[in-house]
């Protein structure tokens, strides 16, 4: 259990506890309804955070990785004032949630996937002033810090636009610089390289960086491995509104040293790699699709005693290998050994 001070107000606390996030049992459900002929229908409980308890320490980048719908953005919403958790407690910046919210939003910063937080009508440069008005800072501080993030990322050349003209890569950029419109010393990117091209990404990943050698704290929601494994200190791996594991990046990996991780590519159907899972030795299989079939097998066996019984399977329910190699464990291969479900799949209750 975590020991929660008994004074939030003191400036002293508030001081040592910037950019720390200390999240206890926290779950959200959803109630819902669902329609039984034309005048009845029943409601419905659906379970989003599941008792969530994170401990996040002041200037770490910590990642939350996980596939759509496994409650990586209700939990930014619950952390950000968005959402009211349905039970469990947090303290976001020595402020308690539900509590001293106004505090909370004070000293963070936040950015949702989308761009929804945007007013399209106004200039790239309109919208920032006005979110540091919202912030409190004086016409001339809003302006300076407007003009500066518009120079850091990129944006001089539509600055002067209305926002409904940019595309949505630019619209991101946008969305990520009204984030750091205070200067908050708590950082939160939900999928912050979502619709952005290869450049794009890797420069807003090098400002996360840099802010983050600052100082500041970082949660980063991202489906994407690669982003988690280059860019974040820990990772929370999160599936269906719990925490699957958690860790720094070489721990988790290493979680998976006495497994062995294979990926073999072609035509493969459902009865050959449900085949392969019964194999023994065989922890769990992933199914992947990209134009052909991948099965990501995950075995307790080394590559050398299982291979042959692999093709041997495989070929015997027709399967057509086209290539068939050991992996380098990633946190995806966490993920797999976890759940036995790529990062690719979407978890979203229907």
């Amino acid at each position: 259990m975590t020991t929660w001070p008994s004074d939030y107000q003191t400036t002293r606390l508030r001081n040592k506890m910037l950019g720390q996030v200390i999240v206890e049992n926290l779950a959200k459900t959803y109630i819902t309804r669902q329609r039984q002929g034309l005048f009845k229908s029943q409601e419905k409980q659906v379970p989003a955070l599941k008792g969530v308890s994170l401990d996040i320490k002041p200037g770490e980048v910590f990642g939350l990785l996980g596939p759509n719908g496994a409650g990586k953005t209700t939990l930014i919403k619950c952390l950000t004032t968005l959402l009211l958790p349905t039970s469990g407690r947090a303290m976001i910046n020595g402020f308690e949630l539900t509590k001293q919210d106004n505090a909370i939003r004070a000293t963070s910063g936040c950015m949702l996937m989308g761009e929804r937080g945007l007013y399209w009508k106004l200039t790239a440069r309109e919208n920032l002033i006005f979110f540091g008005a919202l912030y409190h800072l004086d016409p001339a501080a809003r302006r300076k810090r407007a003009n500066e993030l518009i120079d850091k990322l990129g944006l001089g050349e539509i600055a002067d636009r209305a926002v409904e003209s940019y595309s949505s890569g630019q619209r991101m950029k946008l969305a990520f610089a009204k984030a750091l419109i205070n200067d908050a010393p708590l950082l939160i990117l939900d999928e912050p390289t979502n619709t952005l091209d290869v450049p794009s990404a890797r420069e807003l990943r090098a400002i996360v960086r840099e802010l983050n050698g600052q100082g500041k704290t970082v949660i980063y929601t991202t489906h994407i491995m690669s982003e988690a494994e280059t860019l974040c200190d820990r990772v929370a791996i999160v599936d269906r509104g719990e925490v699957l594991a958690l860790g720094a990046v070489p721990e988790l990996k290493a979680s998976l040293t006495r497994e062995s991780v294979m990926k073999i590519e072609g035509v493969i159907s459902s009865a050959a790699s449900q085949a392969v899972e019964k194999l023994s030795g065989v922890s769990r299989v992933a199914v992947s699709m990209n134009g052909h079939t991948t099965l990501t097998v995950v075995s307790q066996e080394a590559t050398a005693s299982l291979l042959p019984r692999l093709i041997e399977t495989l070929t015997a329910h027709q399967a057509v290998i086209q290539k068939i190699a050991p992996e380098e464990v990633t946190l995806e291969d966490v993920f797999i050994a976890r759940t036995g479900r790529t990062l690719a799949e979407d978890t979203r209750v229907k």
